[in-house]
């Protein structure tokens, strides 16, 4: 339903005229009420007063013999006074009347004035006369002879003079409020145009407000209150202005910032719909920066792992990180990381994507990787040459003993030098088949590959005099490639019992998790110390250089296994404590967590 809006002045000034019309109306009828009143009371004192006069003058002679001698006088004094006088017995038949026949007239018994004067009361009573064809008012006194009540004297006028006298002032009273009405119509309108002009005129300063003129002020006219309300809409303009400046500043502030950041901003709401894009990011994709604002992000950006990285965000709410390699023109490598976006009352809006970009890094990485494969293959034959000839030479009788201690220290060197190439190699293997997609995984038994890991190390477990229990289930499969898992094995091995006392004893305990395996490799060696825990898995990197080359460690070793656990898609961490022993402990993802991946 649509309501008609009329504006505040042609609201107020018809109140205004009606209110006023109303008032008078409302005094008028009370005024004319209260005339007719008066004028109806006036004619009744009058006409009882003349019943009075006249009953004085009939007393004692107030019977039906006397009734030739009453007509005349009641004639004469009717039409003296202008008084209709009326005679009446007891009974109700008329004595006498001063304008008809007595003879003629019915049984006024039943008559109310009468009825009520018979009473001993004056009795009153206005009503039409069908013997004169005209209203009047009666007015009834009862005519006594000592305590008894002989007869009623009754005068009557008519109303019709009064109605005509009220009638009169009626029309004076509607004359004089028309032109009331008419001197307080523009009194009106002067009152209503005071009261509406200045919210007028703040409507129009509101509207030039809302356009965003927020320099004009509003004219302070009109009441106190119109008055406080101007001032307190100027004071919220200026207020409002000095906001929206500090606003505009810092939103060109944040714009100029991400549009500066290398570094790749996406903001998306929880419904996927883009919220802030910058430069870098719009790039990136190749996506235009502007016109992207509302729209799901799938629309814009076509990149299947970050839409459903962007969805994994979307439905956890702690922050998440990763990395990515976005295919495109040119193969992209970022690391990206999502945080919560929190609103005003704290809850999530949605969530914040920084990218970085990792592409030169990773080719740097390639390089380097491809440079150390490369020359630690073309190591390899030089290095085979050189122990060839220092084997011959150790094999020959004719050298003398200093040349013999000699050639010992070039071949010992070419075999620490040999076994560095190898792993050198191996660590380039592992990385290029990281890179080129993942290692090929297949479910196997664990116990076996524990068991071939064991096998290779048992040369060396009797030259330290350590044992080695394995505690595994028998029935325990894993997803892994087994020649990587069983170097990883070897190495930890390998370390455990080389910096293990001689008589003591290493255990490989195996244990299941919810959504892992442990492979914990435990010694009871002289442990590491805490400061060296952080670096431990770097290359070349030893607790105790001077004891690790002195046991023929290249450095890689641990290295070797990081990387084997991250083809793995797991991780290694390491306890240890000086005197005590070290635990080295391999976390591998179950089956089902494997295949998701």
């Amino acid at each position: 339903m649509k309501f008609h809006r009329r504006r505040l002045v042609w609201q107020l000034y018809p109140s205004y005229l009606v209110l006023i019309i109303v008032i008078f109306l409302i005094v008028g009828w009370y005024l004319s009420g209260e005339l007719r009143s008066f004028h109806y009371q006036q004619t009744e004192g009058d006409l009882r007063a003349r019943a009075q006069l006249v009953e004085e003058q009939l007393k004692g002679s107030f019977h039906i013999s006397e009734q030739p001698w009453l007509l005349p006088t009641v004639k004469r004094l009717g039409e003296q006074s202008g008084t209709r006088i009326t005679a009446i017995l007891t009974d109700g038949r008329v004595l006498v009347d001063s304008d008809e026949d007595p003879q003629q007239m019915d049984n006024h018994g039943q008559r109310a004035e009468v009825i009520e004067a018979l009473s001993g009361q004056q009795g009153t009573s206005i009503r039409f006369s069908n013997t004169l064809g005209e209203s009047l008012m009666y007015v009834a006194v009862p005519v006594y002879d000592g305590d008894r009540i002989v007869g009623i004297i009754r005068t009557a006028l008519p109303v019709s003079a009064i109605d005509a006298t009220l009638k009169a002032i009626y029309w004076k009273l509607l004359l004089a409020g028309l032109v009331v009405a008419a001197f307080l119509a523009p009194v009106c309108w002067w009152l209503s145009r005071r009261l509406s002009r200045p919210l007028e005129l703040m409507t129009d300063g509101a509207q030039q407000f809302s356009q965003g003129n927020l320099e004009i002020p509003l004219a302070v006219t009109g009441s106190e209150e119109t008055r406080r309300l101007a001032v307190a809409m100027n004071l919220m303009a200026a207020k409002l202005a000095d906001r929206i400046e500090q606003e505009v500043g810092q939103r060109s502030e944040i714009e100029t910032v991400l549009g500066c950041m290398i570094e790749g901003i996406i903001a998306v709401d929880n419904d996927e719909q883009i919220i802030r894009l910058n430069r870098a990011a719009a790039e990136w994709f190749n996506v235009p920066l502007q016109s992207n604002s509302g729209r799901q992000i799938q629309e814009v950006i076509r990149q299947a792992e970050l839409q459903r990285f962007i969805q994994q965000a979307l439905s956890q709410q702690e922050p998440l990180e990763s990395e990515l390699v976005m295919y495109g023109a040119e193969k992209r490598y970022l690391h990206v990381q999502a945080t919560p976006l929190t609103g005003n009352e704290g809850s999530r809006i949605g969530v914040l994507i920084v990218l970085h970009d990792l592409t030169r890094l990773r080719r740097l990485e390639s390089v380097r990787r491809d440079f150390v494969a490369n020359v630690s293959h073309e190591l390899k034959t030089p290095i085979t040459a050189i122990r060839g000839a220092v084997e011959t030479l150790l094999d020959d009788e004719s050298t003398n003993a200093a040349n013999q201690r000699f050639l010992q220290i070039i071949f010992k060197q070419s075999e620490r030098l040999n076994a560095l190439v190898e792993d050198l190699l191996n660590l380039s293997r592992i990385e290029q088949g990281v890179e080129a997609g993942g290692w090929e995984l297949s479910c196997e038994l664990l116990l076996p590959i524990l068991y071939s890991a064991r096998a290779a190390c048992e040369s060396l477990l009797l030259q330290q005099q350590v044992t080695l229990d394995i505690v595994c289930p028998d029935q325990l499969k894993v997803r892994v490639n087994t020649p990587l898992l069983e170097q990883a094995i070897i190495n930890l091995l390998t370390n455990a019992v080389k910096y293990s006392e001689s008589g003591s004893q290493v255990q490989i305990e195996v244990s299941e998790q919810e959504d892992l395996v442990k492979i914990c490799v435990e010694d009871c060696g002289c442990g590491i110390s805490e400061e060296h825990l952080p670096r431990l898995f770097e290359r070349f990197y030893r607790a105790d250089l001077a004891r690790s080359r002195s046991l023929g460690g290249t450095g890689l070793g641990l290295a070797i296994v990081k990387h084997v656990a991250h083809a793995h898609h797991g991780e290694i961490t390491v306890t240890s404590e000086v005197g005590q022993g070290s635990c080295f402990t391999l976390l591998l993802p179950r089956i089902a967590k494997i295949k998701a991946v």
